[in-house]
């Protein structure tokens, strides 16, 4: 039990490290959470430092999920059940990114640090799924719709029980719909906007002489 009890704590204090509000402060001497949305989550990192740091913290909250998910959660001896620890230790992960305890519970909404769970777990349906994230970001410029898209596509994807250590069965099926429905949840405000289509765009990745003259 004592083993349990240390995955989780270990993996709620790794999804707290507050990336993209260190960032901020390292990079531009700004608190993060008091520009653009006020998240402190990739996307508004994206909007407010640019490509280059998003794609710094994007790393790290990535990192964090597949951390929990792929190391942590080996405290627990290997067993039956090893698939579905690796998944509540992730779960908690995220939901210490989405509420993390050193910077006040305010955190980003977790899709990235999902995709590090994936990866840790079933890293070759997470791939693809990274995949159509990576896909429609830099085709729309929409990371809240990369975000929502790609953790919808996992569990489809997951289904198809592609990664040979990992079956299909179904603690991980639910597993694999519980983590995507709570990213989408946490990104309920940015599907309104999308829908009214006043949702914030990304910088561009690349600008061509023209634009920036």
């Amino acid at each position: 039990m004592l083993e349990y009890f240390i995955v989780a704590v270990v993996s709620y204090l790794i999804g707290s490290i507050p990336s993209a509000l260190w960032m901020g402060k390292l990079t531009r001497g700004i608190d993060i959470r008091e520009h653009g949305s006020g998240n402190v989550g990739t996307t508004n990192t994206f909007r407010v430092l640019g490509w280059k740091s998003g794609v710094v913290v994007a790393t790290i909250d990535l990192g964090k999920g597949w951390v929990a998910s792929n190391l942590v959660a080996k405290i627990v001896p290997h067993g039956e059940y090893y698939v579905l620890v690796s998944m509540i230790a992730g779960l908690i992960a995220i939901l210490g990114h989405m509420f993390p305890i050193y910077s006040q519970f305010r955190g980003g909404k977790g899709a990235i640090t999902a995709g590090g769970v994936m990866l840790g777990v079933a890293p070759i349906s997470a791939l693809l799924a990274i995949s159509v994230f990576l896909i429609v970001m830099f085709a729309t410029r929409y990371v809240s719709l990369a975000s929502v898209m790609a953790v919808i596509s996992y569990p489809i994807i997951l289904s198809f029980a592609l990664d040979p250590a990992v079956s299909a069965g179904p603690y991980m099926m639910i597993a694999g719909i519980v983590v995507p429905a709570t990213v989408v949840y946490k990104h309920k405000d940015n599907i309104g906007r999308l829908i009214k289509g006043t949702e914030s765009r990304i910088p561009p990745f690349f600008k061509s002489k023209t634009a920036s003259e």
